[in-house]
């Protein structure tokens, strides 16, 4: 498959796990999701398998199950939401100096860009 005269390699981003980053494919078929260092979110996840496993008749309803049917309901806005959070402060920072540039048709560097927006003399 080529988009626009550029061959699409399968890999398709990276994926980052405990501040290591990693690649990951199109054809990927499992994922670990380690929830070790974020106890609030676990907790809250086997709260929710808890109360949909309360039911008299079914298949035990598993993390998967949830993870599938919150991944069908995800929209577009909620992408970018995700995607905004997965920012540090720098590189919004970043972000911000490097649109700032395009706008402008300038090369600020970090500095110089800070000690504009900032109004320091």
């Amino acid at each position: 498959m080529e988009e626009e005269g550029m061959k699409i390699n399968k890999k398709v981003g990276k994926l980052k796990d405990d501040g290591r980053k990693r690649d990951f494919s199109l054809g990927q078929s499992k994922f670990f999701v380690n929830l070790g260092k974020d106890k609030k979110i676990l907790g809250a996840i086997k709260e929710k398998l808890k109360e949909l496993n309360n039911k008299d008749y079914g298949k035990e309803i598993s993390f998967k199950d949830l993870a599938i049917f919150a991944i069908r309901k995800l929209t577009q806005k909620d992408m970018e939401k995700i995607k905004e959070e997965s920012l540090t402060e720098m590189e919004k920072v970043n972000r911000l100096l490097s649109e700032y540039n395009k706008k402008n048709n300038s090369s600020f560097e970090l500095g110089e860009f800070l000690v504009r927006k900032l109004n320091i003399n």
